[in-house]
């Protein structure tokens, strides 16, 4: 039986909820499918270890997750700890460590859910964003001199590297002929940053002709908010930067009815690395301990997790279980409109995958 070593992070607030929920359902779909188990270890990194150590992880945590075959990520972020210190210490010392220059996140409605827009319902969209996720705004590049003077400056520089612009739009580009609709769109903003941003379109002019069967086309990423909120059915693949596709998952997540269902993948294609899967919401500090965080987004996470690991049957059947509990409508997290505790949904999810006749 293959058993797939899995690390989960938990990290702070909520995450460390929808993981354990999150690995209940993994451990319980192992068992249904047959074939495969997943052997987790945890690793209790984050703001309580920062409050102990002064640092958010310790200086071997890579080279302690780098044997696993996926990582499972909750979230970061803590009150008492600045944001750019549990960012940049943690997600992001992962993520660009081993490289995971590829972010997916798909959205779309999913049944029961009740969508923002007006008219707009389960089928109407159906969208992966994918996002440059090692360089450009998020380089670290920068910094600041003079502080606390009148004249103190701060300067962050956006790096874009033309290998790291290429590899992410043909990962875009590959993913999109994979698609029913084959259809890419490219956001940038290349009207006012005209020089990273107009390598970014000058690339994909050179190499979008590779891929004769994809439909492309361009937006500024000021015009594609209102694209996504005025004509959602006209997109399907995007591409952007670090900073832009960012801020457009979360309106993505937003018009899907809420960020508690959103997920994400950062992906090392490669392999020499692990990918990490996460939910997008964050760590929720308001309500951690209530025990009513949505773990729907951890689920899916966990889906793309594997499919990731080549299990597309088992994430096949998780995201139907998932679907099947929110087109009931019967056990529904408070962010979606419901009741329902982290528990009653996970509980859900488990006997809906328990009960699948295929």
């Amino acid at each position: 039986m293959k058993s797939y070593k899995i690390a989960a992070v938990p990290g702070d607030g909520i995450g460390t909820e929808v993981i354990e929920a999150g690995v209940e359902v993994l451990h319980a779909l192992a068992e249904r499918e047959g074939g495969f188990a997943f052997d987790v270890e945890t690793f209790p990194w984050g703001a309580d270890y920062y409050m102990e150590h002064g640092q958010m992880m310790p200086d071997n945590g890579r080279e302690l997750l780098k044997p696993f075959d996926a990582i499972y990520f909750g979230s970061a972020g803590d009150p008492r700890i600045p944001d750019h210190i549990t960012l940049w210490q943690f997600r992001l010392n992962i993520c660009q460590g081993f490289d995971q220059y590829a972010n997916v996140r798909p959205t779309r409605v999913l049944p029961g859910v009740k969508c923002p827009l007006a008219g707009v319902g389960p089928g109407d969209f159906d969208w992966v964003i994918v996002r440059e996720n090692s360089e450009g705004e998020y380089a670290g590049v920068g910094g600041r001199a003079h502080q606390g003077h009148a004249h103190e400056v701060g300067i962050d520089v956006s790096v874009f590297t033309r290998d790291g612009v290429e590899r992410i739009q043909r990962f875009a580009l590959e993913l999109a002929r994979t698609r029913p609709r084959k259809q890419l769109t490219l956001v940038t903003k290349s009207n006012a940053q005209r020089h990273g941003m107009v390598m970014w379109d000058t690339v994909f002019e050179e190499i979008k002709s590779d891929y004769p069967d994809v439909t492309t086309d361009k937006m500024l990423v000021d015009a594609m908010t209102a694209r996504m909120v005025l004509n959602p059915k006209s997109l399907d693949t995007i591409v952007a930067t670090n900073l832009h596709a960012d801020v457009l998952s979360d309106l993505a997540a937003a018009l899907s009815g809420s960020l508690g269902i959103a997920p994400t993948a950062n992906l090392r294609p490669e392999g020499d690395f692990p990918s990490m899967f996460e939910p997008i919401h964050g760590s929720a500090f308001d309500i951690m301990g209530k025990g009513i965080a949505n773990p729907i987004g951890s689920f899916w996470s966990a889906s793309m997790m594997l499919d990731h690991l080549g299990e597309t049957a088992a994430a096949a059947r998780l995201m139907a279980a998932i679907e099947r509990v929110t087109a009931a409508g019967e056990v529904m997290p408070r962010d979606l409109g419901g009741e329902a505790t982290t528990r009653q949904v996970t509980d859900a999810v488990i006997e809906a995958i328990r009960a699948a006749n295929d």
